[in-house]
């Protein structure tokens, strides 16, 4: 069982997802529930939790006040949020998991599900300390952003980022060092995260950084020579784009 820890200030969805996460996730044991960050850290000091949903509005503080109180502490974490996007965006650069409220049922199904595979392994909690200095901006112009490599977390600098490439439901990042990573979550993921001012899905499979553009080839419709040396095919649908993106750069 994963001992499971509820931490939200309204009484009303507090009581709520506990009795959805009864009725559908069996695998989750509810060990404790809490209405703000002081309690929530009582909680969680006193149960050890391996899962924390985590709301990330509360009345003496945010969510993520409690993470910074709870820094040395292990365990996997699901926010819920309503509508805060600065603190979605972050979330997203940083590779945790959320849940917008009102919660559906089949997305937090799948959330458990992902936690559950994870289970025999130590929770990685670079990601929320990541997140957490994220968070401290004041705007969206996050400089790194977090991807998922099976049981790790590379936190990799957005400029390094040469291109990515779609595989089914994967994608794969190519990096300045040379390196290659493949994350579980698709490129129209990415082509949604990463800033547009800088990026620009070319084909259907390639998603390109144009500072990394070196070279456009006019040949068979047009390539991009990225600065690794590769030629990314332009599709005529996505040309006039980033033909006006190569211009501005």
């Amino acid at each position: 069982m994963i001992k499971t820890v509820i931490i939200e200030d309204e009484q009303k969805s507090r009581e709520m997802l506990a009795g959805i996460i009864q009725k559908n996730c069996p695998q989750l044991q509810i060990v404790g529930l809490a209405k703000n960050v002081n309690d929530g850290v009582d909680v969680i000091k006193k149960e050890n939790p391996d899962l924390v949903f985590l709301d990330i509005s509360m009345p003496d503080g945010s969510g993520f006040d409690l993470l910074e109180k709870m820094q040395g502490h292990k365990f996997e974490l699901i926010f819920a949020t309503a509508s805060d996007q600065h603190a979605i965006r972050a979330i997203k650069y940083s590779a945790c998991d959320y849940l917008l409220k009102p919660i559906d049922i089949e997305e937090l199904k799948h959330a458990v599900e992902k936690v559950a595979q994870k289970k025999n392994a130590s929770p990685n909690m670079e990601n929320l300390n990541f997140l957490i200095q994220q968070l401290k901006k004041s705007d969206d112009s996050f400089q790194k952003i977090t991807l998922p490599t099976g049981n790790a977390y590379e936190i990799v600098n957005i400029k390094d980022i040469i291109r990515c490439e779609a595989d089914g439901s994967y994608t794969t990042f190519f990096l300045t060092d040379k390196r290659k990573l493949m994350i579980s979550a698709g490129l129209k993921h990415y082509e949604e995260l990463l800033p547009e001012s800088e990026f620009i899905r070319v084909h259907h499979h390639h998603l390109i950084n144009m500072n990394h553009v070196v070279r456009f080839l006019k040949e068979d419709g047009g390539y991009a020579v990225m600065s690794d040396g590769t030629k990314i095919e332009i599709s005529r649908r996505k040309k006039d784009a980033f033909m006006e993106k190569l211009n501005k750069s």
